[in-house]
């Protein structure tokens, strides 16, 4: 009897310590789903902080752009775009840093020597990339301009089959160019496959283009976050076979290209630009009287009536001369930077009824101390174009030395030039930077090397690339995206989102602005 009882007593405590093994078991269980849990939701927490700067870029590019230059602009801002605070209703008083959540809207750092490296809290012009879908309009404007643009990419130049293919890939025709490829190339592969012929979707289809390799593509910065780690630094000394030993390929050929680059084509106050072409002689006048004033207007349409007046006939100013605005146009600009330089020889009517041809001396002389003055006003009034956007332009004011090495009629000696002298943002001190004539009116190219460049260079794009980051005061999960926000309208858009949080948060928290101290 009392061994059997001695019996019970071993079986309760093997049931007591299985079921104490068992409450543990749950509790571990439990405590492992609340902290999971409790991550889940600070990850939220992060991408909503995310979504919170996004939300806070389209406000801000939605203001006038005197607004947005009052505040800090929009290349190098850290008082605008470094450690936003975002905090859930219920935590607005509360000091725990732990729940203290932020973001920073970051973008790359083109350097004084026109190289990028490292990162800035503020915005990238998508202007000062590289537009691919546009680069079949430069070999119109320029016969191998397309080619040209692409060689100038950091180890392209080694490559000109990769160039010819790129365009091979975008362009309609089946016709394949000199190094490049076409269906006849892509069918043999296996699987077989065609070229787009057609604009690019993304920058990442380059990856199915003859010869481009993810390491050219993509460069050595393998977490995007604009700089090297120790990490990446050994495989950045060659990249993809080629020399990298200027570090221009540590970003890869994706750093310098876009799909998206646009900007206004609209007057300071957001009305559309005068058409200088257009048909309606006296409407023409008008609007150009209103915005430049009598002479000006009389002049720019006696050039559309006339065209140029090259003779030795000294020209007489305008004065009360009013011309028959009935009389169609014949001639139509290339440029606004037609109306540079040259007199007119218009018929005016005169009092017998009869037509009267008189030479008028031009108001815009080829002269550069004059263009300071009247380039930026008819700059920011006319216009040879009457969309309300143009594509596809390159920003000289912000654009990377590879990318400005690449626009035609750009010697290198004039890139180093421009380089030099540039402002990344348009100041109160020199607002006619604003536009991209700034290089004639300042002697760096004359007015027929400024006209072909024309089409292929701007003062500024109004499309704008980042990286969101979300996190943490005392670290945990973050939240990293990359963005592109399309402002040429007057309500801002976002064209791009991904997210890049598998590639970490990127930055440390002192550099985000979080300080050890608190």
């Amino acid at each position: 009897m009392t061994h059997r009882r001695g019996a019970i007593l071993l079986l309760v405590l093997v049931v007591v310590s299985l079921l104490s093994l068992v409450a543990m078991t749950f509790a571990e269980l439990m405590r492992s789903e609340y902290l999971a849990t409790r991550l889940h939701g600070r990850q939220v927490q992060a991408r909503v902080a995310t979504d919170s700067g996004i939300d806070m870029l389209l406000a801000f590019l939605a203001q006038d752009e005197e607004l947005i230059k009052d505040q800090g602009g929009i290349y190098d801002n850290p008082a605008a775009f470094q450690q936003g605070k975002v905090y859930a209703a219920n935590w607005l008083d509360d000091d725990d840093r732990r729940r203290r959540c932020n973001f920073s809207i970051v973008a790359p750092t083109v350097q004084e020597d026109g190289m990028i490296g490292g990162a800035r809290f503020g915005l990238e012009d998508e202007s000062a990339r590289v537009n691919l879908n546009t680069l079949l309009v430069a070999d119109a404007a320029e016969e191998g301009g397309g080619r040209r643009i692409l060689m100038a990419l950091p180890g392209m130049s080694e490559s000109p089959d990769i160039a010819d293919a790129i365009l091979d890939w975008i362009d309609p025709d089946d016709e394949t160019r000199e190094f490049g490829a076409e269906i006849d190339y892509y069918s043999g592969l296996n699987p077989p496959y065609a070229p787009k012929n057609g604009p690019l979707e993304t920058i990442e289809e380059l990856l199915l283009v003859k010869g481009v390799t993810p390491e050219l593509l993509l460069g050595a910065d393998w977490n995007l976050n604009h700089s090297l780690e120790l990490n990446e630094q050994e495989f950045s000394a060659t990249v993809g076979g080629v020399d990298n030993s200027d570090g221009a390929l540590n970003h890869g050929w994706a750093a310098y290209l876009t799909l998206y680059s646009a900007e206004r084509n609209l007057r300071p106050d957001g009305t559309a630009k005068i058409d200088v072409n257009g048909d309606d002689l006296e409407k023409l006048h008008a609007d150009l009287e209103e915005a430049l004033g009598a002479e000006m207007a009389t002049f720019i349409v006696a050039y559309r009536q006339a065209g140029p007046y090259n003779g030795s006939q000294r020209g007489e100013r305008i004065g009360s001369r009013k011309l028959d605005l009935k009389r169609p146009g014949s001639v139509k600009l290339q440029t606004v930077l037609d109306l540079v330089g040259p007199d007119v020889r218009p018929s005016f009517p005169g009092d017998d009824g009869r037509q009267e041809r008189v030479v008028l001396k031009t108001p815009f002389p080829d002269n550069p101390i004059a263009m300071r003055f009247f380039l930026p006003l008819l700059m920011d009034h006319l216009s040879v174009n009457p969309q309300p956007t143009i594509p596809g332009r390159i920003n000289i004011n912000q654009a990377p030395r590879t990318v400005l090495l690449g626009i035609p009629g750009l010697e290198p000696e004039t890139v180093d030039e421009i380089i030099s002298t540039r402002d990344f943002e348009v100041t109160d001190e020199r607002p006619e930077r604003r536009h991209e004539t700034w290089l004639l009116s300042e002697g760096i190219v004359d007015l027929d090397q400024m006209k072909e460049l024309m089409p292929f260079v701007t003062g500024g794009g109004r499309v704008y690339r980042a990286q969101i980051v979300g996190y943490f005061d005392k670290g945990g999960p973050s939240f990293r995206i990359e963005t592109v926000i399309d402002a040429t309208s007057d309500v801002p858009r976002v064209l791009f989102w991904r997210d890049i949080s598998h590639l970490g948060r990127g930055y440390p928290l002192s550099w985000l602005g979080v300080s050890s101290d608190e």
